[in-house]
């Protein structure tokens, strides 16, 4: 089968090759899936780049233990392993290839891929494999932060108000969705390019972060909200208490900007203040959800779930810009990086075909 591969880190059009290799065997707790589309995302670039060189500490020091990168796919079940009862081969699934929230090639970039039963959920049949493909890293950490037990907002967030600062990447589209969904009336912060796109995803109102600061907005405008959610982590959370009720909550995703962050090349620049987070969340800062320790860690078949019910009730429109073909992702990776694409980039592995 074709296959994108890799046998050290680096730059992605430096270390990524096409080559044919053979189907990949699964256990008997797997599924073997034909790949019609995996996405491209930030830890993806992590796990290629091999910074920061903490991640290596995860997904191997020297090289990659795993060659083939990339862990979101959708696409037809060919086969299933001997304990699998939820699927069966022409089913068209989607979700992750690593169990739990795993870091590290997990072999998506390829025309044949194993995943974990647990790691899958059924396609709905309103969304392409592209899109569909777009969702399941993303989908997982907005809902581990805003759905489920772990949703300090809960279910009902009608009459109050959300942020989501850094809203136009694979991410951030996500959560204004789902926190409309709540009911939340949702203020989008990014770049005057995306803005369009987020209203027609429903955010009630746009800041472009290219011309003022949300938080000079929100001071100008005498607002303070009951949820932050900042993807883009440019500030931190004592800059954003003014714009914060005091019994809001705030939630800081960490982004290390494809090694533009200052301190991104060992620890990664947000070590510290996911450090300072966790002790204030911990001992009980009241701009934080209290944190249970150890912390409950939401399931990938609940993260599918969710995000699958979503998308069926046209509740969650995956938003992709740039699709392209296996062979060109090493393109794919280089608009990434810019920062600029509208909501995710996606491999395909049939150009131009739909469901």
């Amino acid at each position: 089968m074709r296959a994108i591969v890799q046998d050290k880190y680096g730059p992605p059009s430096e270390v990524l090759r096409l080559a044919e290799i053979p189907r990949p065997a699964i256990a008997e707790d797997e599924v073997l899936v034909h790949v019609r589309a995996a996405s491209v995302h930030a830890d993806i670039w992590h796990s290629v780049t091999g910074r920061p060189y903490s991640w290596r500490l995860m997904t191997g020091w020297w090289a990659p233990k795993r060659p083939v990168p990339g862990t979101d796919i959708a696409g037809i079940v060919e086969s299933v392993g001997a304990r699998v009862t939820r699927f069966k081969p022409g089913d068209e699934v989607f979700g992750l290839t690593v169990r739990g929230f795993g870091i590290g090639n997990g072999g998506a970039f390829a025309e044949y891929a194993a995943a974990p039963e647990q790691s899958l959920a059924l396609k709905p049949r309103n969304v392409t494999f592209e899109q569909a493909s777009s969702v399941p890293a993303s989908g997982y950490i907005a809902f581990a932060n805003l759905g489920g037990n772990n949703a300090g907002a809960g279910n009902n967030m009608e009459g109050q108000r959300a942020l989501v600062n850094g809203a136009g990447g694979g991410l951030g589209t996500i959560a204004v969705q789902m926190l409309k969904a709540r009911g939340a009336h949702v203020t989008a912060v990014d770049a005057g390019p995306k803005l369009a796109m987020l209203r027609s995803l429903g955010a009630d109102e746009t800041v472009d972060y290219t011309k003022t600061s949300f938080l000079f907005h929100a001071v100008d405008q005498g607002i303070q909200y009951d949820l932050i959610f900042d993807v883009a982590s440019n500030f931190s959370l004592q800059e954003c208490r003014c714009a914060l009720k005091p019994s809001g909550l705030y939630f800081w995703i960490g982004h290390e900007h494809y090694g533009r962050a200052k301190g991104s090349t060992f620890l990664g620049s947000g070590f510290p203040q996911i450090f300072r987070l966790m002790v204030r969340a911990l001992f009980g800062d009241p701009n934080l959800p209290k944190m249970k320790f150890p912390p409950v860690i939401p399931s990938l078949k609940d993260a599918n779930a969710a995000m699958r019910d979503l998308m069926a009730e046209g509740k969650l429109i995956p938003y992709i810009e740039k699709v392209y073909p296996l062979e060109s992702v090493a393109e794919a990776f280089r608009v990434l990086e810019e920062g600029k694409v509208l909501g995710k980039v996606v491999l395909t592995l049939k150009q131009g075909e739909q469901q």
